[in-house]
């Protein structure tokens, strides 16, 4: 096995490496070597004398899994199982408690609760760090693991103790339940009319086309206006989030990806058309607003579109690639990131609102009728 494992990992290093004088290939391939070889002699130490007799299969999955993750926080490695979650979850439907995690400095962050879900009528918010669960710290846990002890039977409790901006430690206990999301919601508020995006998923972008359509079918012409809601919303898949700007453009580019290799990076432009009808367009954000969502709010707002009501977004704008893993599930790596159409970097700086509005000031006007937690 070490010798296949050196033999792998020297293929992809000449495969992928510039071309370089003969000495200098010499030099990198013997210092590959050596540090397979330091690798090699661990395993085997490991494998012989451990005190407990562990599998080759869980050395290699957790060597692994700790290079990925020392990446940044978002490239990981998933398991057969964690893949299997993973593309049931895009399809929008899962079991757990209801909540998008990503990890900070040791800590699990969460990005943002889903609506309706377990977390969220617990009162978990964006930006809060789950510090213990059901007592014992999240330290030294890789973000799968921790995801790992948060899922469980639906019905069976879990507590987490939550560190919040301002407050000390506090406690939540949740029912894990199955996590449906129904990820566009919408309904008429007078001539306006109010989308809801929890998230993108498979279901996205008919969802929006159908609302849409709906608007247009009741009110016709008297249609004044559109609120576009992605508060909260963790984000998803990138073709929805296209799909979703696209509904509301005419023409130009909607983002744009850079990596490592400039040649490799790419472009996505709206098609002609645009669903709305030219009808101006409100998109709520706030610090819940992550990724795909901060695409959308960005291409939105640079094209001068929509105007942007809230705070500013979560700041995620990097891509990761998932790439399957013959029998042993994939890996998650971040392999380019993300720019709006006038070039700014979403990553680690967010979508900032043209119009700033506190959250509570927001949620009062949810009351008044833009958004009732009962209809979502």
């Amino acid at each position: 096995m070490r010798k296949t494992l050196a033999a792998l990992a020297i293929g992809a290093v000449l495969l992928t490496a510039p071309l370089a004088a003969p000495g200098q290939e010499e030099d990198s391939s013997s210092e590959t070597y050596r540090q397979l070889k330091l690798f090699g002699d661990v395993f085997e130490r490991v494998r012989a004398d451990y005190v407990e007799e562990v599998t080759d299969e869980q050395l290699i999955d957790h060597a692994i899994s700790g290079m990925l993750a020392n990446l940044d926080p978002h490239s990981s490695y998933l398991d057969a199982k964690s893949y299997q979650d993973m593309q049931v979850q895009t399809r929008g439907e899962f079991g757990g408690l209801g909540i998008e995690v990503t990890m900070e400095d040791g800590w699990v962050k969460v990005v943002s609760p889903i609506d309706d879900t377990p977390a969220f009528r617990a009162g978990v918010e964006a930006g809060d760090f789950i510090v213990q669960i059901d007592g014992e710290s999240v330290q030294g846990l890789t973000l799968a693991e921790a995801v790992e002890k948060m899922r469980g039977r639906v019905g069976t409790d879990i507590q987490l103790t939550l560190r919040r901006e301002g407050e000390p430690p506090f406690d939540v206990s949740i029912t894990r339940d199955v996590i449906r999301i129904k990820s566009v919601r919408s309904r008429l508020e007078g001539d306006i009319g109010y989308i809801r995006v929890t998230a993108f998923n498979e279901q996205t972008a008919s969802g929006l086309e159908e609302a849409l359509d709906q608007f247009k079918a009741e009110k016709g012409p008297d249609l004044k206006g559109i609120v576009l809601d992605l508060r909260n919303n963790p984000g998803g898949l990138l073709d929805q989030a296209i799909a979703v700007s696209d509904a509301f453009l005419e023409k130009g580019e909607i983002v744009s990806t850079r990596g490592r290799d400039p040649e490799e990076g790419q472009r996505f432009n709206a098609r002609p058309g645009d669903m709305a009808d030219e009808l101006p367009i409100v998109v709520l954000i706030n610090g819940g607003s992550a990724s795909a969502s901060e695409i959308v709010a960005g291409a939105l707002q640079d094209h001068r579109r929509a105007i942007l009501l809230g705070t500013r977004t979560f700041g995620k704008g990097s891509v990761q690639t998932i790439i399957p893993l013959a029998g042993h599930g994939a890996m998650r790596l971040t392999t380019s990131r993300y720019y709006t159409p006038s070039g700014r970097s979403i990553q680690g700086e967010g979508i900032e609102p043209d119009i700033a509005v506190a959250p509570a000031r927001i949620e009062a006007i949810d009351t008044a009728g833009l958004r009732r937690e009962a209809d979502l």
